[in-house]
């Protein structure tokens, strides 16, 4: 028992591993049947993304290629950009000047997703549409 009590103890005393430091990447979304999605740079270099399953979903949307786009996370390699949580609005769409979430939205059941596919009540395709992040519902 007092030898748990002092691993214990010492574990305590370790340091926490440092959260990532935040990042940001601009540039334009690029996403090719076969190839990991990427984010051109203003310099011309591409870095691959990826993220959480929802993230991941958009990612691969051929709708979005071609988006003038920032995405919020941390680089996990050279020329590898990890997303962060799509809950924390980390992907977003320079749209007229204004910064704008991707959302997907069915407009027969007046019914919104964050990630593409079919509605999730009458099985439509759901279409791309960018919101203001103070008009998310």
């Amino acid at each position: 028992m007092l030898a748990l009590a002092v691993f214990s103890l010492a574990a305590a005393d370790k340091p926490a591993d440092k959260p990532k430091a935040a990042e940001t990447v601009h540039g334009k979304l690029i996403v090719r049947a076969g190839q990991p999605p990427a984010i051109e740079t203003p310099e011309h270099q591409l870095v691959q993304l990826d993220g959480d399953q929802p993230t991941r979903k958009v990612l691969h949307d051929p709708r979005v290629n071609g988006f003038d786009v920032e995405a919020h996370g941390h680089f996990t390699a050279p020329g590898q950009f990890l997303i962060d949580p799509q809950h924390t609005r980390s992907l977003l769409v320079h749209d007229h000047d204004k910064l704008k979430m991707i959302t997907y939205w069915c407009d027969v059941c007046y019914i919104r997703a964050y990630a593409p596919g079919p509605c999730v009540c009458c099985q439509k395709d759901t279409e791309v549409e960018l919101r203001d992040l103070d008009d998310i519902r």
